[in-house]
């Protein structure tokens, strides 16, 4: 029910419908992540530091859908594991930087094989224009939500 008293129809509800989609999506990723031993905030994060090296924790954290805190936990777990390394030090009072590995990055290009695989059996229903539609749509959508 929404606060005016009337009634959402699902069916028909296009927040309902991503919900939808975003819920479908996860599923297959964690799937196709899982036998690498990865979950999608850490591949989020692997792949925010590969395209945008230097990002502080509170912008891979943004960038991956995560609370700071999560975000500080879940590279501890990568850097363990020597998916990334971090310095010790932080230049200039600036936030400690963090780095692929060699070993990140070979992990890195199995997972994204493998959630491009997903997004490829994503769209398979769709033709060249209609993805590109759909990104359209999807980016105007964003940006009036993040304009209020």
């Amino acid at each position: 029910m929404r606060q005016d008293g009337a009634q959402v129809d699902l069916d028909t509800s296009l927040g309902y419908l991503l919900k939808q989609a975003h819920s479908a999506l996860r599923s297959a990723m964690d799937s196709a992540l899982r036998p690498l031993g990865m979950t999608v905030p850490q591949y989020a994060c692997l792949e925010l530091l590969a395209q945008r090296p230097g990002l502080s924790n509170s912008e891979l954290a943004r960038g991956a859908f995560v609370s700071r805190q999560s975000m500080n936990v879940l590279l501890q777990s990568l850097e363990r594991d020597n998916l990334v390394s971090r310095h010790e030090q932080p230049p200039a009072g600036r936030s400690v930087p963090v780095q692929l590995t060699a070993v990140g990055r070979e992990r890195l290009q199995a997972a994204s094989a493998a959630v491009s695989s997903v997004e490829s059996r994503m769209r398979q229903g769709l033709d060249t224009g209609e993805q590109q539609q759909l990104r359209v749509l999807l980016s105007s959508c964003v940006t009036a939500l993040s304009e209020s």
